[in-house]
């Protein structure tokens, strides 16, 4: 495990962008698949692998540029590394970035499953507030450690493309 995880840092510091665009992509793909297998309870048989997909795509192409681009301002606009730093990351993060970026998801995410744009905008009505809210319970105290516990390797190469 400790060697997959020196290759992992290896790729990361050599291509920092497509790392973080595949690593994002990932992360969803497989939180959709935790999503449907242990939350909704579908099965295998039943599992939606489309979904999955349009979700890993949701990761590629918007999660993964997005929130990199977002970390490299962030690590410019609060610099440091201490407890203090991180609690202000924080909450540039959640109260700036997060609303917005919230909004996006929830609208690509709409569009993607066949939502007209008025359907998507009943729906973000509908469901943005409460998304929101459930962020601020979980995203928070992630966030403080995440900022305070994992460096931004790629922040000095993040253009850099592999």
């Amino acid at each position: 495990m400790a060697g997959l995880w020196r290759s992992y840092q290896a790729l990361m510091a050599k291509c920092p962008w497509t790392v973080q665009i595949i690593t994002a992509g990932s992360l969803v793909g497989v939180g959709d698949v935790i999503s449907q297998q242990l939350i909704e309870r579908r099965g295998l048989a039943n599992h939606s692998v489309r979904r999955t997909a349009k979700m890993m795509s949701i990761g590629f192409f918007f999660v993964g540029p997005v929130v990199g681009g977002w970390y490299k301002v962030l690590d410019k606009l609060v610099t440091g590394g201490t407890g203090g730093a991180a609690l202000k990351k924080m909450l540039v993060d959640q109260v700036g970035f997060a609303p917005c970026f919230l909004g996006a998801f929830l609208g690509i995410s709409g569009a993607l499953n066949g939502l007209t744009v008025e359907q998507n905008v009943t729906k973000l009505k509908r469901d943005y507030l409460d998304a929101l809210i459930s962020n601020y319970y979980l995203w928070p105290p992630v966030q403080i450690a995440n900022f305070y516990f994992i460096p931004l390797h790629h922040s000095r190469a993040l253009i850099q493309r592999c």
